[in-house]
């Protein structure tokens, strides 16, 4: 609800202590986990009671012995504020000091009609209206195949800008191409030894496999990594032939890169690859010299970090060549001077977790930015079951191979090619997502598309069984008049529930985590199937005629899941289909 039930219950928490005679305190609350101790749970008697016992015993004067008798004082109170009088039915006590709020149903039964209302936007805010967010994701590699690998950064960032832009961020999407580095050095030399035909006939799989050839070669021929290195000053350099070679790479690769997107319904708003900032690294070199930044060492330029807080790290080689480093520290500068973003999230894998913390400390020391408007998802990596997927061991799985199948496997629930589409890559979207970014977990071709359970399709067909409730209904009342008598259990267990939804979407944004979105949303489908299977919605045409209380209740809690799915499947990038 737009005032927000949380936040109210707070406010009246805080308005109690400060009458009592606390000072200011935070105030947390949770949902308990067994439904019947309430909607809402607060430990604030616990986490005072501490202190106020200290306190006590210095000056001889303990006013409370115990924190259950702290809560009840706190209850005391609470039960003559008026304003929260109109939310909450009831308060209780429970030991060792928790106080449990239960909910006023008519006060839920409205925040159904709120839904309705808002449709497409309920759960949205405008609470960061003005503010803006730059997010890095995707980020593939050119001269090298899509896999499964790339499909974390690429969806779990799309669902961190798709919920920032629904609490009214403005976003910026930038997918920072890595189109830069020695590895084009080993690319160069790779063309040149093994291709036997020009670049403009290679096809994405014969560039990945001379990449692949160029590390196994490497491991017995030394000579090639330094071939690679000087192939690749030369590019820095700005040589005609090897500039030529890399330009036919990035435009060939950015092909199949737009193939996998389109197939995924991924839009990102930017493409600037590591190689548009190749102009703006020297001012930034000189900077960080001038201002103490970075020193030499051994012939290279190295940032040290005070009181050894972190490894130091590598602004320029000692050939003069450049780093990731330096193209990241262009790279905030130019989004500053572009955007000037009061966020930048980068959602690139836990391995880089190091290389990013130097990143945001060196931008401090510089003085362009605080640490704390940059933040790193660092994403868990996807395993083979053989062990980690890599392009140089040629063990990779091709990601539009999986959402191929994956759409194929979904033509069993519906042979329309666009809703086998739908499901299919709703299905591997909600694999992954449903996951916590920090976490990884073993690539398996039945996990990834099983189409049952705890899945995308799940909560698809979830969403298409409503709109058939709803289509079979025609046009019914759009508000509760009169008001049911009362409500079984399956469909107050809907309706103390799905009432959480722009709670669970804030806190998403807070962690930078869609899994809980997930999370709510299986929740709220498995209530929905469960009334469902136990209660009859729609009754005999005669019955429908009548539209009495029970029926048009019914009617309007089903629209109301199917509008939450919707919007949360919309978030995730998953869209729902009328029918399955």
């Amino acid at each position: 609800m737009k005032f927000t039930i949380d936040k109210a219950i707070k406010t009246a928490i805080q308005k109690t202590l400060k009458d009592l005679g606390f000072p200011e305190t935070q105030v947390s609350l949770e949902h308990p986990a067994v439904e019947v101790h309430g909607d809402y749970s607060s430990n604030i008697a616990l986490t005072l009671f501490p202190s106020l016992r200290s306190a006590s015993r210095r000056s001889g004067n303990l006013k409370f012995s115990s924190p259950r008798q702290l809560a009840e004082s706190i209850v005391d109170e609470l039960s003559s504020n008026k304003e929260l009088k109109k939310i909450v039915s009831k308060i209780e006590v429970a030991s060792p000091g928790f106080i449990n709020f239960i909910l006023n149903e008519k006060l839920l039964i409205i925040g159904l009609e709120e839904i309705l209302k808002e449709k497409n936007g309920y759960g949205s805010s405008n609470s960061a209206k003005g503010k803006t967010m730059v997010i890095d994701y995707s980020a593939p590699n050119i001269a090298k195949r899509f896999t499964i690998g790339h499909l974390r950064s690429t969806i779990i960032g799309q669902a961190i800008y798709n919920i920032y832009k629904f609490l009214g961020w403005k976003c910026i999407g930038d997918n920072h191409l890595g189109d830069w580095g020695t590895q084009f050095g080993k690319m160069i030399v790779a063309i040149r030894k093994w291709a036997g035909k020009s670049v403009d006939e290679l096809t994405i799989d014969e560039m990945e496999s001379l990449y692949v050839r160029f590390h196994q070669e490497a491991e017995t021929n030394k000579e090639l990594d330094e071939e690679a290195r000087v192939a690749f000053k030369a590019l820095e350099d700005g040589k005609k032939e090897e500039r030529e070679l890399w330009k036919k790479l990035v435009i060939r690769s950015m092909e199949e890169f737009q193939k996998i997107y389109d197939l995924l319904g991924v839009k990102i708003d930017e493409v600037y690859g590591e190689s548009y900032y190749e102009s703006m690294m020297p001012p930034i070199i000189d900077e960080a010299k001038k201002k103490g930044v970075a020193i030499e060492s051994k012939g290279a330029l190295i940032i040290p970090y005070p009181k050894d807080a972190l490894p130091p790290s590598m602004l320029l080689k000692s050939d003069g060549g450049t780093t990731y480093l330096t193209r990241d520290l262009a790279t905030i500068k130019f989004r500053k001077e572009k955007w000037n973003p009061d966020l930048m999230i980068y959602e690139v894998g836990s391995e880089q977790t190091l290389h990013f913390r130097q990143v945001f400390l060196a931008v401090e020391l510089l003085g362009w930015a605080k640490r704390n408007q940059f933040f790193h998802i660092p994403h868990g990596l996807i395993r083979l079951k053989e062990g980690k997927i890599s392009t140089r061991k040629g063990n990779a799985v091709k990601l539009e191979q999986v959402l191929t199948e994956a759409i194929d496997r979904a033509k069993k629930f519906n042979d329309d090619p666009e809703i086998s589409k739908m499901v299919g890559i709703g299905a591997v979207k909600y694999n992954d997502l449903k996951h916590s970014p920090s976490t990884g977990y073993v690539f398996d071709w039945a996990e990834m598309i099983n189409l049952d359970g705890n899945s995308g399709p799940y909560l698809q067909y979830t969403h298409a069984r409503c709109r058939s409730v709803l289509n079979k209904a025609g046009v019914f009342p759009s508000s509760f008049f009169p008001l049911p008598s009362s409500l079984n259990f399956e469909e107050l267990s809907i309706l103390r529930f799905i009432y959480r939804f722009p709670e669970v979407v804030m806190e998403a944004a807070k962690q930078y985590a869609p899994n809980l979105v997930c999370t709510f949303l299986y929740e709220l489908a498995q209530r929905f199937n469960t009334f469902y299977n136990k209660h009859r919605i729609l009754g005999d045409n005669a019955q429908r005629s009548t539209f009495n209380a029970q029926l048009v209740f019914r009617l309007l809690l089903t629209s109301s899941v199917a509008q939450v799915l919707k919007n949360g499947l919309a978030l995730l990038g998953i869209q729902s289909p009328n029918a399955m």
